[in-house]
């Protein structure tokens, strides 16, 4: 199939950042593409041939929409999964499968499945609702603490919290979740495989993720993962066995746990292009954006490897600031060398919202760590 300056229609359900990002590369090719997104105010809006707006969990909505293009992806799990396998029964290649989403999509299901499959992951245990979890918690079933996850929904630290007393099960939402080991872990890592549909599959580097204490959110990812390598090739195995069980087509974001024991344990994954992969823009020799559209489109797949020590900072809005958004500083950042800001394109910003990201690359890892520091400390996301 001819994709580059053709007829030829990719379609992406989810018009967010990891969409606009990614659309940076079909423009790049030439490749026409049609988004669909729940909002009018969608980052990639500006970015698609022609954008659509409709609400993704609609089985109409998104079965019209996928009639309308030739491969269909996603940036979002948050999907209709109906509407999707239908498409696939129709012709529409869907990557990944409705499948592969079927097994991720609820992490209760995730879960079941590393326990089937053998994959090393925490230990846990399934509620159907908040009555049960307690119950549970009353019989001395589990054991407090434990980390808490909503099994649907949740994202960007929603849906996660670290239950420490009894008292903190008063404020948790009546939904199906999973109660989870607390793990003594060292590092959370993360490993990016990519695999198109021929069988051709790579992984990025391992990366380090560093979280903020109260939004259970990342701070900072560093490429490559301060670890020996033994571990670093633990983790790439770990991800590859994972990769081959879902039997993916894309990208799968795998995240770890390195426990004080030096297990690695699968925490959880994530078929799409990931925040744990941004420094790849400017770090790698191909991004994971850029490895993404090469899969799903069954093309070669680029070069994995990192060209230098890269480091993304996460841009959250600051606490104590709702409304229209205001970048403070990115001028000054500007001037560092080996600094790239990418702005998402959210018009409006609230505590903890991810707003966008900046990378810092440079050849000393000690030297980028400290620039990203001074890169935090500097730009502030707050409302007029």
């Amino acid at each position: 199939m001819n994709y580059f300056s053709s007829d030829f229609k990719l379609g992406i359900l989810g018009g967010g950042q990891l969409g606009k990002m990614l659309l940076s590369d079909t423009r790049k090719f030439d490749i026409q593409t049609y988004v669909l997104d729940p909002s009018d105010e969608a980052p990639s809006k500006i970015a698609c041939n022609k954008f659509f707006k409709g609400d993704l969990m609609d089985y109409e909505t998104v079965y019209n929409f996928g009639k309308q293009v030739d491969v269909l992806t996603f940036e979002i799990e948050l999907v209709n999964l109906e509407a999707l396998t239908q498409l696939e029964n129709e012709g529409v290649k869907v990557y990944p499968s409705p499948k592969t989403l079927k097994g991720i999509q609820n992490k209760g299901v995730q879960k079941d499945f590393y326990t089937k499959s053998n994959i090393p992951t925490a230990a846990y245990l399934r509620f159907d609702s908040h009555e049960h979890l307690a119950k549970s918690v009353g019989d001395n079933e589990i054991t407090i603490p434990f980390v808490w996850k909503c099994t649907q929904f949740g994202y960007d630290g929603n849906g996660v919290k670290v239950i420490r007393h009894i008292s903190d099960l008063d404020d948790l939402p009546n939904v199906e979740c999973i109660a989870e080991t607390m793990v003594p872990f060292k590092n959370e890592l993360a490993v990016i495989v990519v695999r198109n549909p021929s069988g051709e599959i790579k992984t990025y580097p391992v990366v380090e993720m560093e979280f903020h204490p109260e939004a259970n959110q990342v701070e900072y990812v560093i490429c490559p993962a301060r670890i020996d390598e033994k571990i670093a090739e633990k983790a790439r195995a770990i991800a590859l066995n994972v990769s081959e069980k879902f039997n993916h087509v894309g990208l799968l974001a795998v995240e770890m746990f390195q426990t004080n024991e030096d297990e690695i344990l699968v925490n959880e994954v994530a078929p799409r292009p990931h925040n744990s992969g941004h420094y790849s823009i400017e770090a790698s020799y191909t991004s994971q954006f850029e490895n993404h559209l090469r899969a799903i489109l069954d093309l070669p797949l680029g070069n994995t490897d990192s060209k230098v020590a890269g480091i993304m900072v996460n841009l959250v809005g600051a606490e104590g600031f709702s409304g229209d958004v205001v970048y403070e500083n990115i001028e000054t950042i500007l001037g560092w060398n080996g600094v790239t800001p990418h702005i998402y394109g959210k018009k409006q910003t609230r505590p903890f919202r991810k707003m966008g990201h900046v990378t810092i690359v440079n050849e000393n890892m000690q030297e980028a760590r400290r620039i990203a520091e001074e890169v935090k400390n500097t730009i502030k996301v707050i409302s007029i």
